[in-house]
Formats: C-alpha cells, sequence, structure tokens
C-alpha cells in the first residue's frame, strides 16, 4: 500500500509539473508575441538617460546609459563605457567605468582583450563600493569565459574558479538583506556544488524579487539544478519564467530562450523550437552578443532541418486535402452535371403532364361538343318522328329509318367532327401510321379525305379503346369487320407483332 501510494504521488506531482510547465511556456508564447512594447519601454528609458547627461554632463550619466544599454545593444553600452571612462575626473569613476567595460567585453568575442583590461586595473586604489563593482565585474567577465569554453574543460575550470572566488569576495561586501546578496550567495552554491541550499535560496529569490534581470538568471541556475535531477517538466517551467523575465526586462542577451528552444526540438515540439531559436538568434545579433550569436547558431540549422522537413509533411498534407477537395470539386460538378440533366428531364416529364392535361381538356371538350351535336340531332329526330306519326306517316318514318340515310348521315357528320377533333390533337397521325407499315403498303387519301376507316380504327385504339366490339359500335361497322380491319393493317406493318403497340406510342402534340 506506501509502495502504491508513493507511485500515486510521484505521477501526481509529475502530472502538476507537467502542467505547470506548459502554462509557462504560453505564457511565453504570449509574452514574445508582445516583445515589441517591452524594447519601447527600454528604448524610451535610455532617451531618458540622454536628456539627463545632456543636460548635466556628468560622467556617472553615460555609465547609466551604458548599464541602460548592457544586454540590449552591446556595442553601444561600450561605446559609453568609454566616453566614461575618458571624461571622468575621478579614479574612482574612471575604474567603474573601465570595470563595466572589461565585464561585458567577453560577450562581444574580446576574450583578451577583457582579460588584459580586468587584469591591468590598479586594485591598490579602489575602495569601498568600488571594490563591490571590482569583484562583480570579475564575477561577471570569468563566468562569461567559463561558458564561452563549455567545451574544453581546462579552459573553463580555471576561469570557473576565479568567477568563484571574485563571488567569494563579494559576498562579504554585499548587504546580507538584499536580493544581490541572497543571489549570489545561491549562486555561489550553485557553482560549487551544493545544490540542495542553492536551490533553496534561489526559489526564496523568485519569490520576492521584482528585478527582472535577477529573476531571469535564478530561474536559469534552478531549470539547471532540475536537469540534473532529471526532472524535465520542472526544467522547462524554469526556462521558460526565466525567459519571460529577459522579454520583459528587453535583455537580447539571452540563454534561456536558446536551451529551451533546444529542450523543446528534443520533445517533438519543431514549431516553437524554431520560433524560439530564431528569437534568440535576432536578439542576439541586434544585441552584438557573438557569444549568443554562436551558441544559436550551432543548432539552429539542424532546427531548420527539422522544421523544413515538418513544412514539407504539412506540405503533403495540404497537397493531399488540396487532391481531396479538387475530387469533391469534380464530383460537385458531376452531380451538378447529372442534376442539371435530371432536371431537363423532369422538365420535359412535367411538359408532357402539361401537354397531357391540355389532351385530357380537348378531349373532354370535343367529347361535350360531340355530346351536343348528337343531343341536337337526337332532339330533331325526335320532332321528325313526332310530326310524321302526328300526320299519320308512320309508313313513311318507318321507310325513312329502315333505308338506313337517316343513319349514314348521322354516322358521316359523326366522322367529320371526330377526324377534326383527333387530328387537331395528333396532326402527324397519318404520317407516323405510315411509318410503320411497309412502303409498298402505306396508306393515301382521297383529296380532302382526313381519315379513312383504317385510320379511324388506329385512332380509336389510340385514344384507348382497344376492345373490337366497342370500336364497331363507335363506327357502326360489324365486329367481323373491325377484326378485318385490324388483322389487314397488321399484315401491312414492318413490326407485325409491335404494331398496335407502336400506335400507342404515338404522342398527341400542343
Amino acid at each position: 500500500m506506501r509502495l502504491l501510494s508513493a507511485i500515486i504521488l510521484l505521477v501526481a506531482v509529475s502530472a502538476t509539473d507537467i502542467h505547470a510547465a506548459s502554462d509557462a511556456i504560453d505564457r511565453l508564447d504570449r509574452t514574445l508575441d508582445n516583445r515589441g512594447q517591452f524594447i519601447e519601454m527600454r528604448l524610451h528609458t535610455i532617451d531618458s538617460l540622454k536628456h539627463i547627461y545632456s543636460i548635466t554632463r556628468q560622467p556617472q550619466h553615460l555609465i547609466a546609459i551604458g548599464d541602460a544599454y548592457r544586454s540590449f545593444a552591446n556595442d553601444s553600452a561600450l561605446h559609453y563605457f568609454d566616453m566614461a571612462a575618458n571624461v571622468a575626473r575621478t579614479p574612482r569613476r574612471q575604474a567603474e567605468a573601465r570595470l563595466r567595460r572589461a565585464a561585458l567585453l567577453p560577450l562581444a568575442g574580446f576574450y583578451e582583450s577583457a582579460i588584459s583590461s580586468f587584469e591591468n586595473i590598479d586594485t591598490a586604489s579602489l575602495a569601498g563600493s568600488t571594490m563591490h563593482l571590482y569583484h562583480d565585474a570579475g564575477r561577471q567577465l570569468y563566468s562569461f569565459l567559463a561558458s564561452a569554453y563549455e567545451d574544453y574543460a581546462p579552459y573553463r575550470n580555471a576561469y570557473l574558479s576565479k568567477a568563484i572566488a571574485h563571488q567569494k569576495d563579494l559576498l562579504t561586501l554585499l548587504n546580507k538583506s538584499s536580493d544581490d546578496y541572497l543571489f549570489n550567495l545561491g549562486e555561489y552554491y550553485f557553482l560549487t556544488g551544493d545544490t540542495v541550499r542553492a536551490e533553496a535560496l534561489l526559489n526564496q529569490l523568485t519569490e520576492r524579487t521584482a528585478d527582472k534581470a535577477l529573476l531571469a538568471r535564478a530561474h536559469h541556475h534552478l531549470a539547471t539544478i532540475a536537469g540534473d535531477r532529471g526532472d524535465e517538466p520542472s526544467r522547462l517551467d524554469h526556462l521558460a519564467n526565466s525567459a519571460i523575465a529577459d522579454i520583459e526586462s528587453a535583455t537580447l542577451e539571452v540563454r534561456s530562450l536558446q536551451q529551451l528552444g533546444l529542450a523543446l526540438y528534443t520533445d517533438g515540439d519543431i514549431s516553437r523550437s524554431y520560433r524560439y531559436l530564431s528569437a534568440a538568434l535576432d536578439n542576439a545579433v541586434k544585441c552584438g552578443a557573438t557569444l549568443r550569436m554562436i551558441e544559436s547558431s550551432r543548432a539552429l540549422p539542424i532546427i531548420a532541418d527539422a522544421y523544413n522537413s515538418q513544412k514539407s509533411s504539412w506540405q503533403k498534407w495540404l497537397y493531399a486535402i488540396m487532391a481531396l477537395m479538387a475530387a469533391l470539386l469534380i464530383g460537385l460538378a458531376v452531380s451538378l452535371v447529372l442534376l442539371r440533366r435530371e432536371m431537363k428531364r423532369l422538365g420535359a416529364v412535367q411538359l408532357r403532364l402539361r401537354n397531357a392535361n391540355h389532351s385530357k381538356d380537348i378531349y373532354i371538350g370535343q367529347f361535350l361538343q360531340l355530346c351536343s351535336i348528337y343531343m341536337d340531332k337526337l332532339n330533331r329526330f325526335c320532332k321528325i318522328a313526332e310530326r310524321k306519326i302526328s300526320a299519320g306517316k308512320a309508313d313513311e318514318f318507318y321507310r325513312m329509318t329502315k333505308s338506313g340515310k337517316f343513319i349514314e348521315e348521322q354516322s358521316a357528320d359523326f366522322y367529320n367532327v371526330f377526324d377534326d377533333a383527333f387530328l387537331h390533337l395528333y396532326p402527324d397521325f397519318v404520317q407516323r401510321v405510315n411509318d410503320l407499315l411497309k412502303p409498298e403498303c402505306r396508306i393515301t387519301l382521297a383529296e380532302g379525305e382526313r381519315l379513312n376507316t383504317d385510320l379511324r380504327i388506329l385512332a380509336i385504339m389510340r385514344m384507348g379503346i382497344d376492345d373490337a366490339a366497342s370500336i364497331a359500335q363507335i363506327l357502326n361497322y360489324s365486329l367481323n369487320t373491325i377484326y378485318a380491319y385490324r388483322n389487314r393493317l397488321k399484315a401491312r406493318a414492318v413490326d407485325r407483332a409491335n404494331f398496335e403497340d407502336n400506335i400507342m406510342k404515338i404522342n398527341p402534340q400542343t
């Protein structure tokens, strides 16, 4: 149970550390987006100091301007320190300017000049606060040189020993309640290998100091301590907080952002890694920090290759997506063509339906007209019958009806009305029927004749009346006559078996 509890606690702590690192990196991204405003603030401070010097013309104000340019534009800082040393009226001010200049020279790549300038300072003439500056400059000078020779142990260790010695002397001169003392004591323990005490003091400093420069350096040392014990989430968190402090103080001579970029590259976050290292290199170039430029430039080609590889992968995905979109567009175009074709087909169907409805309207109108004609003829027939019978001419009426002349007259009238109505709906009916017949058997109409018996039989069939008995009744023919006509027409057809079906396919026109 104790082992399980320990594992759960370890997992919980690790999850918390990872979350904290992620939060710090997210804050770093936002801070990096706004770095321009912090640089503007620092430039405003420098302009204010220059304005003060233009009024006072005091060397201490030149030193203040040099300090403001330090780790921001080192060339300018060196220039103002030189000016201060040249115009200084006292050995103390001159030594102060020369010490600051010597501490800064290694960052610009002037190692031998830095050592010569520092070691040629006459320490016998220094006292009080100037000794504090002397040991602080020595600590900075030899710390920079040690980091420059990080890959060469003999040089590194020699310079580091000198840096530690100066820091030990510096601690005796600092106010023990100050943030400077707390940082230097923590750094001293860090450099001498007592990481437990160093971590405690540096964590205490990060919780109380408002000095961004001290905060950045403290988090950087804490990141190294966390990395040495394998606590990668804490290392990333401290590096991110150190980089944030550097950006907020507009410090362009940075190391934390470089190391964080390399760490994220190892973790596979190529995009952030490339951004951080590019920003660090850009800052180093603007600052004139040759040492940091070399450190960034060593890693940047590797990151650039990885970024280009990732970019190539993104491009492949982009091409794949574009190909998919092109396929979808083609599919959409095909669908639109098919839809347009289907709409045309539906339009044709709708047109046929409208035509059919129109045809039905004509059918009904012609039917009502025929009914009206026959009702009128029936009414006249009844009147004739009434007159004949009333006049005692029943025999004459009988002879008139028996002769069939009356029926023939009525049939002729019916044929005329029927022919006119049908040909109004099917004006090319005769031509369409002839197309279904053999050339030598095609129907030829007499002059003035609109339909003959063959065509009327086919016309009635086209109207949906297929029963021979009904056709015979309509045309006033015997059933056998209708059969004979139909068989004879089939015999004359090109496609005898499907002749009547083909007749039904003849469509009306409007």
